[in-house]
């Protein structure tokens, strides 16, 4: 069974993103996360389903948390895309 949701990027953090039951349901989300957010901007409409493969999150974690709570909050990792890529030239660079 697929799910439709909406997806979010929040302007507090890089790679952060709110996953939303219904469009613009905003205020499913409490009111002090909600401050932490930063500005919502609109990412993408997605049909969700258990066996969907995502980059970085687990379908089923998300799917349980609309249905509970009405979103699902997707926190950047800790290690950044671009502290990744340095990494990688600084290996590159000592070959």
């Amino acid at each position: 069974m697929s799910t439709n949701c909406y997806v979010y990027r929040c302007s507090a953090k890089q790679d952060m993103y709110i996953y939303l039951a219904k469009e613009n349901d905003f205020e499913s989300i409490d009111e002090n996360l909600k401050k932490k957010l930063g500005e919502l901007k609109f990412a993408m409409a997605l049909d969700l389903d258990d066996s969907m493969k995502l980059a970085k999150e687990n379908p089923v974690t998300i799917l349980s948390n609309l249905k509970s709570q009405g979103f699902h909050l997707q926190l950047p990792a800790e290690t950044s895309v671009e502290e990744i890529l340095a990494r990688i030239a600084e290996k590159q660079n000592k070959i």
